[in-house]
């Protein structure tokens, strides 16, 4: 048997209101997970999830990672 590396994950948490956001900044809360204010949601931390998080920086707020 091989060991696995364990995965960093980060948990994010949606602080912001998507009230009068854009469609990208909407499916960007959709792709994460996010649904209702103050949600959290643990995810593998990969350069696709930083890059969902850094594009929506105003909404999200990384808990623990």
């Amino acid at each position: 048997m091989t060991k696995s590396k364990a995965s960093k994950t980060l948990q994010v948490k949606l602080i912001g209101s998507l009230i009068g956001q854009g469609k990208i900044a909407r499916a960007t809360v959709k792709g994460l997970g996010l649904r209702k204010l103050n949600s959290t949601k643990t995810l593998e931390d990969t350069a696709a999830t930083r890059g969902m998080i850094n594009k929506i920086p105003h909404l999200v707020k990384i808990v623990n990672g």
